[in-house]
């Protein structure tokens, strides 16, 4: 087959990286960048470090897909991020292909129908115990939002085998040390035995977490508790690459991985979804309006999901514009060409959903919040490789499914109820995820009918 015709990669020298990041700090660094790629494939400029930035959609389709083998985990991320997650669920290669199997059926559509009223009723609960906090002042959403989280996750990750408190005090924990690693995702070349920066607070929290987690695997396969429909048995009872049985330390550094995923990156998007609707009461009202009618005063169940539909359209337009997953690493093990671009064996491509979620050819206006985007007709229009929130390919989120039934009862349980006040009007800043700048309060008061 002949090469594709190269063409000319948009390059940001060094200079111009120095500038935007004094001008906009890092976040301002990455938009505009994309702003200039138009889609294009663009070069960072770091001194050795000289990664491409992949936005448009057939090139993603290209290296999430069609040539997925030759684009692997294996840069400084997963490298850092390996040390708190393992090589399984969070790594590549046969560990990895063993994990996802296992998540990816304990994580199934058709599991979650299964386990739907439970995760109806931890919902509900969930939002009585932030109501009867958020009454009397308000209360911090990114915390309020992880505890409420919390609550569901608990019996769909571990069968409810360690209590709720002790739930949060993990949830504490990996925080801890995932934010410790920062940098060392970004000096990859710091060999690990030089002293860096949080080195301290992730041997901790990693030393705690081990401590909560460990003694609960231990005594599950002693009472052989892998009967259960949780993500913690199905581990238990799954199979590694070998064909044994997966070891205790991976079955933690497992259910550790899909913790980050499921509870910080929902937290902070259910976090973000308040922070729009504040500022789009007429798309609140609207959610309100259709919650009212779905529930009908009542308590949320899991069939009333798939009929709340604005509301699952006002959450894929909070994760268009606050992508969690907002710079995903690849690793090309041999030569390739991207978009025409010329891509070395060992190039470091950084594939940005949060910048392809803005590029004006699939998204007019795109910093206009407009859940409407998502109407039939127009999903079906766009290009599918423009819309990847939990990815794609392989890699791709397994978790989706719980998080659209989670979400969206969430959102409908809250408002039905209450009235719902916003304090702050927060900006995103780039970490491993994509927190707020600054505090977001919420406020609850019951509704008056």
């Amino acid at each position: 087959m002949p090469a594709p015709p190269v063409r000319r990669v948009e390059a940001v020298p060094l200079h111009r990286v120095v500038g935007l990041l004094a001008r906009g700090g890092p976040l301002g660094l990455v938009e505009e960048v994309g702003r200039r790629a138009r889609g294009a494939v663009a070069r960072l400029e770091l001194g050795p470090f000289r990664p491409l930035l992949v936005t448009h959609p057939d090139h993603l389709r290209y290296v999430l897909r069609d040539g997925a083998e030759n684009y692997v985990r294996g840069a400084a991320m997963w490298d850092a991020l390996g040390r708190l997650t393992g090589r399984g669920i969070a790594g590549e290669g046969p560990g990895w292909l063993a994990s996802r199997d296992i998540v990816r059926r304990g994580m199934s559509s058709g599991y979650v129908q299964q386990s739907g009223a439970g995760i109806a009723a931890a919902v509900e609960q969930g939002v009585e115990e932030l109501a009867g906090l958020a009454r009397r002042q308000p209360v911090d959403a990114v915390a309020q939002m992880t505890r409420l989280v919390h609550r569901v996750i608990d019996p769909v990750f571990f069968g409810s085998r360690i209590g709720v408190e002790e739930c949060d005090r993990l949830g504490t924990e990996v925080a801890t040390a995932l934010g410790a690693l920062l940098w060392r995702m970004a000096m990859p070349s710091v060999p690990h035995w030089v002293p860096m920066p949080g080195d301290r607070s992730f041997l901790r929290a990693t030393r705690r977490i081990n401590a909560t987690l460990l003694p609960v695997i231990e005594a599950a396969r002693r009472e052989d508790a892998t009967g259960g429909t949780d993500l913690m048995s199905g581990l238990l009872r799954g199979s590694g690459a070998d064909g044994g049985p997966l070891d205790d330390t991976q079955v933690s550094q497992d259910i550790v991985a899909l913790f980050v995923a499921g509870s910080e990156s929902s937290a902070l998007t259910l976090t973000w979804t308040w922070a729009v609707l504040a500022r789009h009461p007429a798309v609140m009202a609207a959610v309100r309006a259709e919650a009212d009618q779905v529930l009908a005063g009542g308590p949320p169940r899991p069939e009333h999901a798939r009929k709340l539909v604005f509301t699952q359209q006002v959450m894929a337009e909070v994760m268009r514009l606050y992508s969690m997953a907002w710079a995903v690493p690849r690793v090309a093990r041999k030569d390739d060409h991207v978009g025409g671009v010329p891509v070395p064996a060992g190039t470091t491509l950084v594939v940005s959903p949060y910048l392809t979620h803005r590029l004006e050819e699939f998204w007019p206006d795109p910093l206009r919040f407009d859940p409407h985007r998502f109407d039939r007709p127009a999903v079906r229009a766009r290009h599918p490789m423009a819309y990847l929130p939990f990815g794609d390919g392989a890699h791709q989120c397994v978790g989706q499914a719980f998080f659209a039934m989670e979400s969206v009862l969430v959102l409908a349980t809250v408002l039905s109820r209450y009235d719902v006040r916003v304090s702050g009007d927060p900006r995103p800043r780039l970490a491993v995820a994509l927190p707020p700048r600054g505090r977001v309060g919420l406020t609850l008061t019951p509704r008056t009918r």
